[in-house]
């Protein structure tokens, strides 16, 4: 058994990771530089500093839900005791692609409608009730320590934030970082002699603006259901997210390739005109800001190649956006991260976990939704990223699925399956499937 193993970050990533290594370790330390309140009614979960995405809409996909409720036992039961919408992904989401909403249909996939703030608050303390796991918060992560020859990492570099605080070592046996898309891993390690970590970039510039508003709405298309969906497409491509949360409603607006929406109450309002669901416009016309609409811009994703390095250190380990930041778009990053728990907790099985092997098989996991997010992304002619046969092929076929989907529930569901990482992308091209897409060969030839 491992006897310390530090985390470095405190969001869902590291919460995560703290969980399952909560089951191997004999004590866990979580280090995070922002305070970390625990507050887990919906109006106490504020987003924090360190996490400037945590104002816009966040989504758990449906292969998140399902392993959160497996690693946190009444995961979503407790969340809709506190208010949480929850539902079908196919039934209480409209979703629209070149503003048609495709045909709705029950997947049995749940949607936990609860916020970034919020989800991020009632996991921290979930796990902060472990018996051998502590946080240290409004402490900085100055750097690693290493063994003398470098073989492996030792222990981290720490500082309070106290004026007076002098900088220390937390010795551990393992070191995980899950700081996010700043971490600074890849420099830690050239710096150690491993040289340069391979990085792949889609830059497709995007801009998420955000404004809450005050529940009820005087004009509700949602109702009881969860969310409206215009998805941003080459096509169409100005999207938003329109949801129900615990206290209030909220829409996150998109721009994509520098076109930025605006974040004064009319221009606001005159880009959520623009979108090709109406009614979205006359709802937010017609409610109560909660505030002046929030900019947050995301120029690029970023995959992490740790896997190609031909050689690394013991003891340390990477995950979340420290190893893959996702365009947020695909609401991806929480559920991959998720995912790469379950890799996290079978490397843990073996002591100590062999960081070669761990990254290799995190690659494999990051695959299928690495594809999807930045293939989409590649669909766009202004984005910069490499295009290979697979996202042309990809960038051919999904918008014929989608355009068939209008009229076809079990198209729709095949494709939430996927976008919810509950099926690999490959589904799609089942035989049934594709035969499905080609018999409304009428519709997607407007495409």
């Amino acid at each position: 058994m491992t006897d310390h193993a530090v985390v470095l970050g405190g969001s869902i990533a590291g919460s995560l990771a703290a969980r399952v290594l909560a089951d191997t370790c004999e004590q866990v330390t979580v280090v995070d530089r922002d305070v970390l309140c625990e507050g887990v009614h919906p109006r106490q979960a504020v987003p924090r500093q360190a996490v400037p995405q945590g104002h816009h809409i966040h989504a758990l996909l449906a292969r998140g839900q399902q392993i959160l409720d497996e690693l946190f036992p009444g995961f979503t039961s407790e969340l809709v005791d506190r208010g949480v919408p929850v539902g079908d992904f196919g039934t209480t989401l409209s979703w629209y692609f070149n503003g048609e909403m495709i045909r709705k249909a029950h997947t049995g996939l749940v949607c936990v409608a609860a916020g970034r703030p919020l989800l991020e608050a009632y996991l921290r303390g979930r796990v902060r009730s472990l018996p051998n796991v502590a946080f240290r918060d409004c402490t900085d992560i100055r750097g690693l320590a290493a063994s003398a020859d470098r073989s492996r990492i030792t222990g981290v570099r720490v500082q309070g934030r106290d004026p007076s605080a002098a900088e220390e070592v937390l010795d551990a046996d393992l070191v995980v970082d899950t700081t996010g898309r700043g971490s600074r891993t890849p420099r830690w390690l050239e710096e150690l002699g491993y040289g340069r970590v391979q990085e792949e970039r889609v830059a497709m510039d995007l801009t998420y603006t955000t404004c809450d508003y005050q529940s009820p709405l005087p004009f509700d298309p949602i109702g009881e259901n969860i969310a409206i969906i215009p998805v941003a497409t080459p096509a169409l491509p100005r999207g938003a997210i329109f949801a129900r949360m615990p206290d209030r409603y909220s829409i996150s607006l998109t721009g994509i390739l520098g076109d930025q929406p605006p974040t004064d109450h009319r221009g606001f309002l005159d880009y959520v005109r623009s979108l090709p669901v109406p009614e979205i416009y006359q709802a937010a016309r017609q409610a109560e800001p909660l505030g002046t609409p929030v900019r947050f811009r995301f120029p690029a994703s970023i995959r992490r190649h740790y896997e190609r390095l031909p050689r690394l250190p013991g003891g340390l380990l990477a995950m979340g956006d420290a190893a893959c930041v996702f365009n947020p778009v695909y609401a991806q990053g929480m559920t991959v991260a998720a995912l790469e728990t379950l890799v996290l907790a079978r490397h843990l099985a073996h002591d100590p976990p062999q960081p070669a092997r761990y990254f290799r098989d995190l690659a494999r996991v990051i695959d299928a939704p690495w594809d999807m997010s930045a293939g989409a992304d590649l669909g766009f002619k202004g984005t910069r990223g490499r295009r290979t046969l697979k996202v042309r092929l990809g960038n051919a076929y999904i918008p014929r699925l989608q355009a068939a989907a209008v009229t076809d529930d079990c198209l729709s569901a095949a494709f939430l399956r996927a976008a919810g990482l509950v099926d690999p992308p490959t589904a799609l091209l089942r035989p049934s499937v594709v035969a499905r897409v080609l018999m409304t060969k009428g519709r997607w030839k407007r495409l």
